[in-house]
């Protein structure tokens, strides 16, 4: 089976955690799309979405399902976001995609943080995945010079720039042992905007699409 057929199965197995009439958080990313184009496909249709990148703001739209602004939603049910790592204790890295600052605000105000991903994705230690950071412009050397201290090799994500504004350092070479401390003390640094770690607020379910079936894991925090 295809990783993007593994990512389709995670993305349709996501649907039955959707209620009809609500307003729900949307991610980013290649399984996101395929849970999008889903929704478009449900008999009952969500009120709108809360959307973490202008990408997902447009694919929202295509399917003429209505993007809200999350000042004007309150706290969200639903959070659907994909990863590209993730634990067996749920924590993730996340920002491939570059939108690993939107999506931390609406997973910080989701009550449920659901994650899809393909079978490949889950790993006993986060690391082998590059460390998206994103930083304030006139402070990704400094930062950088930092994250080479934490052991890291940090990267320029040249001709990038966020829907924030911001660049992105792809920090390679760590082996997270202690992602809550790592994601602590990286946020401390002056100029980071965040980071790709999802420890402090890890996903609450992890929907994992095998060439078997779905596979679903859940951990207490």
């Amino acid at each position: 089976m295809s990783q993007d057929s593994k990512k389709q199965r995670a993305a349709e197995a996501a649907l039955e955690y959707v209620t009809p009439g609500t307003i729900i958080g949307v991610g980013t990313g290649s399984t996101v799309n395929f849970f999008i184009d889903g929704l478009a496909r449900m008999p009952s249709r969500i009120a709108g979405a809360v959307s973490s990148s202008a990408a997902t703001s447009q694919r929202l739209q295509s399917h003429g399902i209505p993007v809200v602004d999350l000042n004007e939603t309150g706290e969200l049910d639903l959070y659907i976001d994909g990863a590209d790592e993730a634990t067996r204790q749920l924590h993730l890295i996340k920002g491939g995609g570059a939108a690993l600052t939107r999506e931390k605000i609406v997973a910080a105000a989701s009550r449920r943080f659901v994650c899809i991903a393909d079978d490949q994705k889950l790993v006993e230690r986060l690391g082998r995945f590059p460390l998206p950071v994103e930083v304030i412009p006139m402070a990704r050397s400094y930062v950088a010079r930092e994250l080479t201290r934490l052991d890291g090799r940090p990267v320029w994500r040249e001709h990038v720039v966020t829907d924030n504004g911001n660049h992105i350092l792809d920090v390679h070479g760590l082996d997270i042992t202690d992602p809550v401390g790592l994601e602590t003390r990286i946020n401390q640094l002056a100029g980071v905007v965040a980071c790709g770690l999802f420890a402090l607020r890890p996903a609450d379910r992890l929907v994992l699409g095998t060439p078997t079936g779905i596979r679903t894991l859940t951990c207490e925090h």
